[in-house]
């Protein structure tokens, strides 16, 4: 892979196992009176262990009961936790596993996406979430205090400022790609692969991507979320892969 190339997302595919199988469960469209909740986790991730099942279960109530004093999720979207937030961050998982003490640096997290599922589902993996409002980073202490979740860190401020070096960084469309890259591509580690990836950034995104990402100058690889996760909602969307 050079500079220049811009690989399909089937060139990394081959190159790496995902965390399951890309094919996508059967799962019922979402409408009004059908709002999944935790058991939609468990359709696509199946291996989860009583534990994981009881933190994401536990998380409706938390950021239920915090987004009525600080809002991080809007109001008409709470009821959707599951589908648009919590499912979405996993789909990193499908496209990447990471390795146990890898370190993941989860850059604009606001109330804690996508690392806190993440940090969930790889609990051997250590995270580190930033954002620069301190109100949305006690929503991601609260959560992560009350799941009990030891392997994750949250820090009020900004991504440049933050210091050692991660394995991979992850994100959810907080800008641009290339302002983006200038904020943290010298805390990635380069020449490791800490997961079923080398090294790189993890970025979910949606719509048309081609001119933004060709802006950068870098390689990149696109996963189509909807080929992942059956409902309409992901049609749009992907993770961007961007290796270091």
């Amino acid at each position: 892979m050079t500079r220049k190339e811009t690989p399909k997302p089937a060139d990394t595919l081959a190159s790496a196992a995902p965390l399951h199988s890309p094919q996508p469960a059967v799962v019922p469209q979402t409408t009004g009176a059908n709002r999944p909740g935790a058991e939609l986790i468990a359709r696509y991730f199946p291996d989860l262990t009583a534990v994981q099942q009881q933190r994401f279960t536990a998380l409706e109530g938390l950021y239920r009961e915090w987004n009525t004093k600080i809002n991080v999720i809007s109001r008409k979207d709470i009821g959707l936790l599951y589908l648009h937030h919590v499912l979405h961050s996993l789909a990193i998982a499908k496209v990447c596993s990471f390795s146990s003490g890898a370190r993941i640096l989860d850059v604009g997290c606001g109330g804690g996406f996508p690392g806190i599922p993440l940090a969930i589902l790889f609990p051997e993996t250590q995270f580190t979430l930033i954002d620069s409002i301190g109100k949305k980073i006690k929503v991601v202490n609260e959560v992560a205090q009350g799941i009990g979740l030891r392997n994750l860190t949250a820090i009020h401020g900004r991504a440049e400022a933050v210091q050692g070096k991660f394995d991979f960084v992850v994100s959810r469309a907080v800008t641009e790609m290339k302002p983006f890259i200038g904020w943290i591509w010298d805390k990635i580690e380069p020449g490791n692969s800490a997961g079923t990836l080398a090294n790189g950034i993890l970025y979910l995104k949606g719509g048309d991507l081609e001119a933004e990402l060709s802006a950068t100058g870098r390689p990149y690889a696109l996963y189509e979320i909807g080929k992942l996760f059956d409902d309409r909602f992901f049609e749009t969307k992907k993770v961007v892969y961007i290796p270091r």
